[in-house]
Formats: structure tokens, sequence, C-alpha cells
């Protein structure tokens, strides 16, 4: 088949920073057995197409020459390249992540092309925290974009039933979650015993990820053991005021900021842990959950994206913004080591059931699917 992928972002042609991880392996496999074109959305000085996991990705470059006019821009920089790619042959399906402007032009595309067409829910499209100003239900523009992706979309997909819950009754969707690539995470379950003890949150540092909440859990937890280290991944979007309450905390010698790290560097910090934590208001996935499981590390995080459904076997999930709940289930992690290893293994279980390989699967079982459905309704 013939794909056309659109994406925000996330398809640097380093193929390493400035990527999301779980969207290029996602491409890589569907290259293997499909032809596959990746359209980027978000603001670029120029256009550019070159190749990367073994797909063509093309940049949607140049700047809206009218103030708000950025998706009737994109929507004639994506007109024209679909048009390009068309003419080696129809494009089969149109698949668009998320259902924000990248899913409002893959339905348009769809239409077009008369192809059908995919969103699949990968944020905050579909909720609105007020406290935190996070969410796409928030303003009026960002509702219509969701509201036009998902009715016009032939099929709509999202990374957990927690992310799909509120279109229940509404629209039937998929839950299909983005695997990770095992092999690069791999590692056995047991870790040497600690003290000292490895903790990992691997997250950019901003307020949706609530690592206030995570820093009161860790004060709460080093004032029961003081041997605790927490590895901190993640680039830093508040200039460094998460940095300076660690310092108030008096953690500074039990936090090891690290900024970004691509995957394989991130493995080896996974390799070294005891637990994974997750702060989190809101996720629609939680792909991290995944990474630490493929490495046989268990989660204990707030009850969000994926880590609702896999607590209590595969995880550990607290209620949100409760500190001293996500403190105890880590204390409890830590001072049973047969408890940890069985949710460790359970979860890499979990992920290398639902790695790369099959969620590539699952969304060709569905675009095959789709492709036949239109068939037959334009014979």
């Amino acid at each position: 088949m013939k794909l056309a992928i659109i994406v925000p972002g996330g398809f640097d042609p380093s193929g390493r920073a400035r990527v999301i991880p779980a969207l290029l392996w996602l491409v890589e496999r569907l290259a293997q057995r499909n032809v596959v074109h990746v359209f980027v959305t978000a603001d670029a000085p120029a256009a550019s197409v070159y190749p990367l996991a073994g797909a063509t990705v093309h940049v949607l470059g140049g700047a809206a020459r009218l103030p708000g006019a950025r998706t009737l821009w994109r929507w004639r920089l994506l007109l024209r390249e679909l048009a390009i790619v068309a003419r080696s042959g129809r494009i089969d399906i149109v698949h668009g992540f998320w259902a924000g402007t990248s899913g409002v032009l893959a339905v348009l595309a769809g239409r077009w092309l008369a192809a059908p067409s995919l969103v699949s829910i990968g944020g905050g499209e579909l909720v609105w925290l007020p406290e935190l100003g996070y969410g796409g239900q928030g303003h009026w523009c960002s509702r219509a974009q969701a509201a036009l992706a998902l009715q016009l979309a032939d099929a709509v997909t999202g990374g957990s039933r927690y992310a799909l819950a509120p279109l229940e009754g509404r629209i039937r969707a998929h839950a299909i979650p983005l695997g990770v690539d095992c092999s690069l995470f791999d590692a056995p379950v047991a870790r040497p015993p600690g003290p000292p003890w490895r903790l990992i949150h691997v997250g950019s540092i901003n307020r949706i990820k609530d690592q206030e909440t995570l820093l009161c859990a860790l004060r709460l937890l080093v004032d029961q053991e003081p041997g605790v280290l927490l590895e901190w991944v993640g680039e830093d979007t508040l200039g460094g005021a998460l940095h300076r309450r660690c310092d108030t905390l008096g953690l500074a010698a039990h936090v090891r900021f690290h900024g970004f790290k691509p995957s394989d560097e991130l493995a080896t910090l996974y390799h070294a842990a005891h637990v994974h934590v997750l702060s989190s208001r809101h996720e629609s996935q939680a792909v991290v959950v995944g990474e630490a499981a493929a490495a046989g590390l268990p989660t204990v995080g707030t009850a969000v994206g994926v880590v609702a459904e896999l607590a209590p076997i595969a995880a550990l999930a607290v209620p949100v913004g409760d500190a001293a709940a996500l403190a105890a289930g880590v204390l409890a992690l830590l001072r049973d080591p047969s408890r940890r290893a069985q949710i460790g293994q359970a979860a890499q279980a979990w992920a290398q059931q639902h790695d790369a390989n099959w969620t590539a699967a699952q969304f060709e079982g569905l675009y095959q699917s789709l492709y036949e459905h239109a068939r037959c309704r334009h014979r």
C-alpha cells in the first residue's frame, strides 16, 4: 500500500534529536512492507524532502503570509506535495497524528484523494485542565479542529482506553498503543540490591508532567530512604524553575538532571534503575512506560494513560497530584524485591506483546480493512 502519514513534527533528518521515537519506530516497520510518505506540518524555514527510516519525509516549510492563516497555508503546501507523490500511483490511506491541525489536514486530504483517512489521538486534544491552561478543549479553534478531524475520519485510534474515554458513546475508536523497539531497551528484570536506589523519570520539564508532585514525593521518600538518586531525563521548558525547587527542598544531592537523551543512551539509564516514576496530570498513553517495561522496569505512576490499564499487575497506579501516595508506592517496591520483580516481569511481557512490530501490524490490519471497505463502497 501507499501511505501518507501526516504528523506535527518529530522526524528530524538526524533520526536521533528532535524525533518522536515511537512514531519513527512505527514508520520504519510500516516502510518494510509499504510505500510510506511522511508529511511534517511543523513550522520550518524552508521545505525539504529526505529519506528517513525507509520512508520519504516531506517538510511543509515556509511561513504563512497572513497571521492566523497557518492551517490554510499548510493545506496549500500539503496539496502540492500530495499531488507530486500521487503522480507515481494513487495514495491508498491517509493517517493523521494527532487530532489537531495534522488530523484535520489528513481527513481533508483523504476526501481530496478519495482515500480512507485515519486519525490517531496522541495528546490532550480531548481534555481541558484550566488550572494548567492545558488541553485542546479549552479553545474554540482547537475544539473545532478535533471535532472536524474525528467526525470526518473513517477510523479513530488512541494510545489507551483512558485517552479514548471522552469519545465513549459518540465515536467508535480503537485502542492501539504505540509500541517500542524492545531490542533497544531489553534487559534482565533483576537489579542489584540497594541502597543506593536508583529511580528514573523521563519527561520534558513542564506543568502537565506535574513534577512538583514528583519532587515532593521524592522529599518524602528520601526522609525514609536516604540512599535514593533520581535520574531525570527531559528537556527543560520552565527556565530552571524545578532545578531551583529541587534546591529549596534539599534534594540537590538526590537528583541528576540529564536533559534530552536519545533512545540508545536512555536505555542505559533504564537498565541501571530500580523503579520508573511517572507524575503526569494527563497522558494519552505515556510511551515511556513501555520503554521502561521493555527494560524490565516497573512503573509507579499516576492513574493516566496506560498506567491506569496496567495496574495493579504490571504497574502501580496512584491518584493524580498525591505526592504521599506516589512516595509510598515507590517505597513499597524498593523494600519488596520480589514484588518489584513480579511487576517488572509482567510489564516486560506486556511491552514485548505490544511492541513496535505489533503496533505496525495492528495499523496495517486497520488500513487494509478501510481500503477494502472503500473499494466495496465505490463499486
